[in-house]
């Protein structure tokens, strides 16, 4: 006989459904709220007061899907290599992001692990998996996703999760999950009818908030923290991304997030690997990445929105939306980021109607995560259109360079690294049809506010959304693209060889830029990293310093005289100087 357990504090009745054979539970006398029943082992689901059969809240395995029944998993029974893994701490890597359902043509974590070998060679340190719950359907982005502790099946379930990781491990890779406990799916969300998972104390976008702070969060806390560890711990991933912890709502003295830091440490300190968070944040506080210590909450890095549109801005002219705040000197705006770590640091941004953020400690660049595109910046544009569609490539090596040699904690989306022609769009298999057409109405109704026609947003529903957004691996290997992924390939070699392009030390970044003439100029050390956008004949930056090499060119940029360094249109250069820089701190406009 198995035990069966389930957290059900409203119902008067609970019995466990096992092969068509209904087994009554009892009230757990040692856990308010808790019940627990013997019955044979298999696929499971609960009945309360003489309901609908439910899946387990905390289901492992959902072989049917969201609506089915659940199905045990003996985590024990997995062969794990004889490789050894003892991890590695998030400083001085470069991540890389992918949606396994589009990373390959299977869209699964086996198929994924076959082109493993592509990252090592591109040189990354750990690969970011979106999230991997079950959702309805086979395609989806996954932040729909139920079954908090279960493994999207048509991905290869769970068993097929701890193959990638496996695998990724005897590669030297590390993997990162991103999780998602700010909101559920709107379809396959039974947590309401066990208990107060959700309350009406605060809102969100997805509706009542995730109970943190009312009655009954206790047991919500423990549900989340639960889910959070079984995935550090059963499938051995090494750190979890936090999808959109600002819409966490939490009024408790003690911070969700920081008791959830706190029990990711104690599990790192008892099985001996640094196990770490990563926050996906609006709010620019630097309290969320502080040491708890120090009166922060204690996650170990964060996406920092604001470098990524200060230089999308600096690439593409873009203004609109949040853009906006960058629009004005998106020079300054990548400078003032690389310098201090956020732009709005408590300057008033136009698009919110408001000052925003506060100082971030200047000591600690490698808790901001940096990047030049991601599943978000991609898809939730109208048409999924990557940089790659509408920008030269040599914009494109020029915000790879600005990414790579950059205090933060580098981040590449798939498919960036070579100009994947391939758009990102955003995809649904909703089974409702009512929900499927919601969605499908929302989204060009969204999109209509902005001027684009109806017919020219994807379809989410269409299965040729999802088709369209697969990265195409012939790619790699033709010529246009080719050049582009030696680009970056160099660009993480020479990060790791140089410790002065890995300081996190963002009060030793200095940037020098010319708006008048196209140019920006990055100091790291004895480094130069000089970028060139647009323009029509070649420009002369002077380095401050003797000129000692080039390590990595991408377009026409070449030494000039005394210690200068000639930049053709849409170019950049990372270069040797021979002695210590003089120069002065973020430029404030041209010279």
């Amino acid at each position: 006989m198995t035990e069966y357990r389930v957290w059900a504090p409203a119902a008067e009745r609970v019995e466990v459904e096992v092969g068509g054979g209904v087994h009554p539970m009892r009230p757990d006398t040692g856990r308010t709220g808790w019940w627990r029943g013997e019955a044979p082992a298999g696929d499971y689901g609960f009945r309360l007061d003489g309901g609908r059969v439910l899946p387990d809240p905390r289901s492992p395995r959902q072989p049917d899907g969201p609506d089915g029944l659940s199905r045990p998993v003996d985590h024990t029974a997995f062969a794990w290599s004889d490789t050894p893994w003892s991890g590695r701490a998030l400083p001085g890597a470069v991540l890389y992001e992918l949606h396994v359902g589009t990373f390959t043509p299977a869209g699964t974590f086996d198929a994924a692990a076959e082109r493993l070998d592509h990252l090592v060679e591109l040189g990354v340190d750990f690969v970011e998996l979106m999230p991997v719950c079950p959702f309805p359907g086979r395609y989806g982005w996954g932040y729909d996703g139920v079954s908090l502790w279960a493994v999207h099946e048509p991905y290869g379930g769970p068993d097929g999760l701890k193959r990638f990781v496996d695998a990724a491990h005897r590669k030297g890779l590390g993997v990162v999950l991103d999780v998602v406990h700010n909101h559920l799916g709107p379809s396959g969300n039974y947590l309401p009818a066990f208990g107060p998972y959700f309350t009406e104390r605060h809102h969100t976008p997805w509706g009542a908030a995730v109970n943190l702070d009312a009655a009954g969060s206790d047991e919500v806390r423990a549900y989340l923290i639960g889910s959070a560890l079984a995935w550090l711990r059963d499938y051995r991933i090494d750190g979890l991304r936090l999808d959109a912890v600002h819409a966490l709502a939490d009024d408790r003295a003690l911070p969700f997030l920081e008791e959830l830091a706190a029990e990711v440490d104690r599990l790192g300190a008892a099985t001996g690997r640094p196990l770490f968070l990563v926050g996906e944040s609006d709010l620019n506080d630097p309290r969320t990445t502080s040491p708890r210590q120090a009166g922060g909450l204690g996650l170990a890095a964060q996406w920092s929105d604001d470098f990524h549109h200060g230089l999308h801005t600096l690439l593409t002219g873009e203004s609109q939306g949040y853009y906006g705040d960058f629009a004005e000197d998106p020079f300054a705006a990548v400078a003032k980021a690389l310098t201090r770590g956020w732009f709005h640091d408590g300057s008033r941004s136009s698009f919110r109607g408001r000052r925003h953020g506060r100082p971030f400690p200047t000591a600690y660049g490698h808790r901001l995560l940096g990047y030049l595109q991601t599943h978000d910046q991609v898809g939730n544009r109208a048409t999924g259109d990557r940089l790659s569609s509408s920008l030269a490539p040599g914009r494109l090596a020029a915000g790879a360079a600005l990414v790579l040699t950059s205090p933060f904690t580098p981040m590449l989306f798939m498919g960036e690294e070579w100009g994947a022609s391939t758009p990102w769009q955003y995809f649904t298999d909703h089974t409702d049809p009512q929900l499927a057409e919601a969605v499908r109405q929302g989204r060009r109704r969204e999109f209509a506010e902005h001027g684009w026609a109806a017919e020219d947003v994807p379809d989410p529903q269409a299965r040729s959304t999802v088709l369209g957004s697969t990265l195409d691996w012939t790619e790699p290997a033709q010529a246009r693209h080719s050049a582009l992924l030696d680009w970056y390939r160099r660009l993480i070699r020479l990060r790791r060889s140089a410790p002065e392009l890995m300081d996190p030390d963002l009060s030793a970044v200095r940037v020098r830029y010319d708006r008048a003439r196209g140019w920006l100029l990055v100091h790291r050390g004895p480094y130069r990293v000089a970028v060139r956008i647009g323009g029509t004949e070649p420009v002369a930056v002077d380095l401050d310093a003797p000129y000692a090499g080039t390590l990595a060119a991408f377009g026409d940029a070449r030494p000039g005289g005394d210690g200068s360094l000639v930049l053709g249109p849409d170019s950049v250069a990372v270069v040797r100087v021979g002695r210590a820089d003089r120069a002065s701190a973020v430029s404030p406009g041209s010279r």
